[in-house]
């Protein structure tokens, strides 16, 4: 990006024109020259003539460049940042042992929902977005960024044993809303993905959804897969590890209630394909409008323009000086 910190004095270019007409009308009074390596009638060869166009041309070339100079042309580097009119968004995302299940079509549930999460993250660059985990407890995984590709990453590190088992959807929900709290923004959206119904923590999830209603937060609930049974790792007194198969309870209507109280929607997830569509679809209904405040550093090119005229100059002077003998 060039500007000039002065373009009125580009005006100056104008007169080039003007001053080379008049350069050619006025009669010569120098005595006629004789180019080196000329031959019969004086007339120098095809590189003779080249070269004293040159002689005569570079001088004027170096006004021109000096006349750019005075405008001081600018070159300007632009940067961008996205100031707080954006949405927050924190993902709780349920690592539960009961994610390990493969009945969506297309690999385990968490697998799905880390791959969907990313997704969701690159689609969304102007806006801050953080990450919360949970099982037996809640955690935050990544506070509020506009580093995705961190965050992408620490999503796909996600796996089951972080924190002891269970789901604690109370506890998941209102560590995301907490993460919210101090957020200026004014859209703060909650993304709450679980396949099992509230069996640990200290928080009931309706308590956590009155919480976020009362800060502004809004809560999209997704519930994925189906009741089915699934082979959850056990410790054994006798056999030591071993897997207990365990049928999984669902509680749609809570998270219906939990979307309802904070003015969001309640999706519900049986396949990979769905629950893609869902994110694509909240991805939809959160967008708000991009302030972006622009930083702009420039530097300044008119010394380097000078620099070049007084070559051109001296490269001029130079050819009519060596090339240009005076006849007598």
């Amino acid at each position: 990006m060039i500007r000039f910190e002065s373009p009125w004095l580009l005006l100056g270019l104008a007169l080039l024109p003007l001053l080379l007409l008049l350069r050619r009308r006025r009669p010569s009074t120098r005595p006629a020259a004789v180019l080196w390596g000329a031959v019969e009638g004086l007339r120098p060869p095809g590189f003779g003539r080249v070269l004293a166009g040159l002689s005569r041309g570079l001088p004027w070339l170096a006004l021109a460049l000096g006349l750019v100079a005075l405008g001081r042309p600018q070159q300007g580097l632009q940067q961008s940042e996205v100031d707080s009119r954006g949405v927050d968004i924190m993902l709780a995302i349920d690592i539960s042992r009961s994610m390990s299940a493969t009945d969506m079509g297309g690999g385990r549930r968490l697998d799905l929902a880390r791959e969907t999460a990313r997704e969701f993250v690159r689609g969304r660059p102007h806006d801050r977005i953080g990450v919360v985990a949970f099982a037996g407890t809640a955690f935050s995984l990544c506070p509020l960024t506009l580093d995705h590709e961190t965050l992408a990453e620490l999503v796909s590190g996600l796996d089951f044993g972080l924190v002891e088992d269970g789901t604690a959807i109370g506890m998941g929900l209102a560590t995301a809303v907490q993460r919210l709290h101090e957020a200026a923004t004014p859209t703060k959206v909650v993304v709450l993905l679980t396949d099992g119904d509230n069996n640990r923590g200290v928080i009931d999830p309706l308590t956590a959804a009155d919480l976020a209603h009362a800060l502004g937060v809004k809560v999209y609930t997704v519930l994925v897969g189906r009741p089915t049974v699934v082979a959850v790792p056990s410790d054994d007194p006798t056999l030591g590890r071993v897997n207990v198969m365990k049928e999984i309870d669902t509680n749609p209507e809570q998270l219906m209630e939990i979307a309802r109280r904070t003015g969001g929607r309640f999706f519900r997830a049986e396949d990979a394909v769905t629950l893609s569509g869902i994110y694509a679809e909240i991805d939809r209904l959160e967008r708000a409008p991009i302030r972006a405040i622009v930083y702009r550093q420039y530097r300044d090119l008119g010394p380097a323009l000078l620099g070049a005229a007084s070559g051109l100059l001296a490269a001029g002077m130079l050819l009519g000086a060596t090339l240009g003998l005076r006849a007598p």
